[in-house]
């Protein structure tokens, strides 16, 4: 166990040094948003490209591992969503809140961390959550919070779905690899290069940025933050180990793998969509500075585990 947080320390130091340029306001707000636009749209899209250009469909298609992923999720998400509607929310702040139950950092957290400390053969693997993440939940909150409002479905729904999906960039990056990889098509050497020196300002960018951001984050209705990171910390991983390992018999490592990246802690576009959307802004923002400060050790506790798998 202090093996694994020892390695998985600098990471959160990293973090912590954005949070500290932030907090001071040495890194203003504007510095951090043009920084993870940097990052997004270039150091870690070279990465995801490189990553998937180097892998078929088959090496990250798998199943019963979607299949596992989808299912342990959606009981979380299920059960975050009942909890807030009992509480009498609407639906728009019940899907936010059960985005931020299952929806964690992995593509700013968890591809540079994980395939560093579980090897390079947790690329598919983390890929693959990641897409789950973006196509299927992702376009999930979407369809819930503009139906909720607009008095149904319509067409606009659908379309804003699938522009958004288009338009992101980490799904772009990742389908273009696997269009040069399925057609065999060689990259030339100085553009490997060139994705390799761009990919490698992601991990640092990300985590910095990841700091950074959380200096502008509250805490803000601590009790529902508090709910929500034992979902996204604790709930989310063990739903996911059970249909993993117990219901659909998924190989050990990938399942370790999954686990460890539903260990993360909330991810950062979920404030984005709730900011954009002006649905519980407040409640998201201090769901992921307390998540991510407990992450500390619990993502510890999950990486330890899932190696022993």
């Amino acid at each position: 166990m202090l093996d694994i947080f020892l390695k998985t320390l600098p990471f959160f130091m990293l973090i912590g040094l954005g949070y500290g340029a932030g907090r001071t306001r040495f890194f203003t707000p504007e510095a951090t948003a043009f920084l993870t636009k940097f990052v997004f749209y270039f150091a870690l899209s070279a990465m995801l490209f490189r990553f998937s250009a180097n892998l078929s469909l088959g090496d990250i298609l798998d199943w019963p591992f979607v299949l596992a992923y989808v299912s342990g999720t959606s009981v979380i998400y299920v059960l975050a969503t009942l909890v807030a509607m009992r509480r009498r929310l609407s639906v728009a702040e019940a899907a936010v809140e059960a985005q931020c139950a299952v929806i964690g950092n992995v593509g700013f957290l968890g591809i540079p961390m994980l395939v560093l400390l579980l090897g390079e053969a947790a690329i598919g693997p983390v890929m693959m959550v990641l897409a789950v993440d973006l196509m299927v939940f992702g376009s999930l909150i979407v369809i819930l919070i503009t139906g909720s409002r607009g008095g149904g479905m319509n067409w606009q729904v659908p379309f804003t779905v699938a522009l958004g999906l288009v338009k992101n960039p980490m799904i772009v990056s990742i389908a273009l690899g696997l269009a040069v990889s399925a057609n065999n098509i060689p990259v030339p050497v100085p553009i490997n290069e060139f994705m390799t020196l761009l990919g490698g300002a992601a991990t640092p960018g990300a985590l910095f940025a990841i700091g950074a951001s959380l200096a502008t984050k509250s805490a803000e209705r601590v009790g529902v933050a508090g709910w929500l990171s034992l979902c996204k910390l604790v709930l989310h991983p063990m739903a996911v180990a059970v249909a993993a390992l117990v219901i659909f018999n998924v190989d050990p490592y990938p399942a370790g793998v999954m686990i460890a990246a539903a260990s993360l802690p909330v991810a950062g576009n979920v404030f984005m969509i709730a900011q954009h959307y002006a649905v519980a802004p407040a409640r998201v923002s201090a769901a992921i500075l307390l998540s991510t400060a407990a992450s500390i050790v619990t993502v510890s506790l999950v990486i330890a585990w899932v190696t022993t798998l």
